[in-house]
């Protein structure tokens, strides 16, 4: 579904990506882990189209199309999604309407109105331990840390993408929006496929990896299964890191 060959980014006169290869099949979980400054942010962003990212070589294609020069909204159009590591406030936007409005661009044919998009929200929001007053507020206006990366998460599970990508949904949440998250982070595996970025093992206590990636210097070094992850917890990213 999602094929990256060769993917070499720079950002600010800076070499970032320096040759990324990476396949992910319907339904897959993949986990990037790797120390600050490997380069995990870019990667996701980059399959994005931030277009604060310059791509110098390689491609990245989905169902065998080329998606290198799209624009983000039509990379989005085709089922690509992406939860922010530092999620933007939207101010005076009320968090349905902005869902909503989403899910009305990406399914045209069924477009639906806000009394019946609030019943389909419903289960998402219980899920995530949020009330139906929190759609009220504004796109992460006054949103604590971890109400943000439910919200990102919220949005995930309301618009169900093809693919999607998650930077980073466990950076500085407590324990119980830790499995929150992962929880419902999980009950969508298999519905799509998803690149998961983290530093932390504690998030994998509730989430299922197919695969386990390390990224140091810009590039994939290692790739395996769980057990990659308890080795990680145990040594760290130093042998790979002065490798």
């Amino acid at each position: 579904m999602l094929t990256i060959k060769q993917l070499k980014v720079e950002a600010g006169g800076k070499q970032i990506l320096k040759g990324v290869d990476l396949a992910v099949k319907p339904g897959e979980l993949h986990v990037l882990m790797g120390p600050n400054g490997s380069g995990k942010s870019t990667l996701v962003q980059t399959i994005m189209g931030h277009p604060g990212y310059s791509l110098t070589s390689g491609t990245i294609e989905l169902n065998g199309q080329d998606i290198t020069s799209l624009a983000p909204e039509k990379r989005a159009k085709m089922g690509l999604f992406l939860a922010f590591q530092y999620p933007v406030t939207v101010a005076g936007v009320p968090l349905q309407s902005f869902l909503r409005t989403a899910w009305n661009s990406l399914n045209p044919e069924s477009r639906v109105g806000p009394l019946m998009f609030r019943k389909q929200l419903g289960q998402p929001l219980g899920q995530l331990g949020l009330n139906e007053d929190f759609l009220a507020r504004s796109v992460n206006e006054g949103f604590s840390g971890g109400e943000k990366k439910r919200a990102e998460i919220l949005q995930l599970l309301a618009l169900q993408p093809k693919i999607a990508l998650i930077d980073e949904a466990d950076s500085g949440l407590d324990i119980d929006s830790v499995r929150a998250v992962g929880e419902a982070i999980q009950s969508v595996k298999g519905q799509m496929a998803i690149v998961l970025v983290t530093h932390y093992q504690r998030i994998l206590q509730f989430v299922e990896p197919d695969f386990v990636h390390v990224m140091v210097g810009g590039k994939i070094v290692r790739s395996g299964s769980t057990e990659l992850v308890e080795e990680l917890e145990t040594y760290g990213y130093h042998r790979y890191v002065t490798a």
